[in-house]
């Protein structure tokens, strides 16, 4: 089994654009996809960092989870991605050690199955678990 991984830094922005901006044109990264995560209320663009990305999240709904932390922090650093190797496995452990699971598995950007673990959990950072799809098409 491989150990985890960082799969994405997720940002909040106010406007992808304007962030792209800077990553694109300035940086010299790369946009890999973007899309709108309807479930979420987030409009996503995803730029690759060497094994990893970084995610650009901007809000799609004035009251979407992210334009809330906008409201309430600002932009700027929103979650951190890990790539487990049996999200399933990792999400019921967590349950079971007290961890506050935000969520069931569901599908997200790209098509990854994912939970969020609340900041309480996890030392004040908003945590993501993303089942990495190597290792299920094994």
């Amino acid at each position: 089994m491989k150990p985890f991984a960082i799969d994405h830094l997720g940002i909040a922005v106010r406007s992808i654009e304007k962030a792209l901006d800077f990553y694109e044109r300035q940086l010299g990264m790369s946009v890999s996809a973007r899309e709108t995560v309807a479930g979420e209320a987030v409009h996503v663009a995803m730029l690759p960092a060497g094994e990893s990305r970084l995610e650009l999240l901007e809000p799609a709904a004035a009251d979407s989870t992210v334009a809330r932390f906008l409201e309430k922090r600002g932009e700027g650093l929103h979650h951190i991605a890990l790539r487990v190797p049996d999200l399933g496995a990792a999400a019921a452990r967590l349950k079971e050690e007290g961890a506050r699971v935000l969520n069931e598995p569901r599908r997200g950007a790209g098509g990854h199955l994912y939970v969020f673990v609340h900041p309480a959990s996890t030392g004040g950072v908003l945590l993501e678990l993303i089942q990495d799809e190597q290792e299920t098409s094994h």
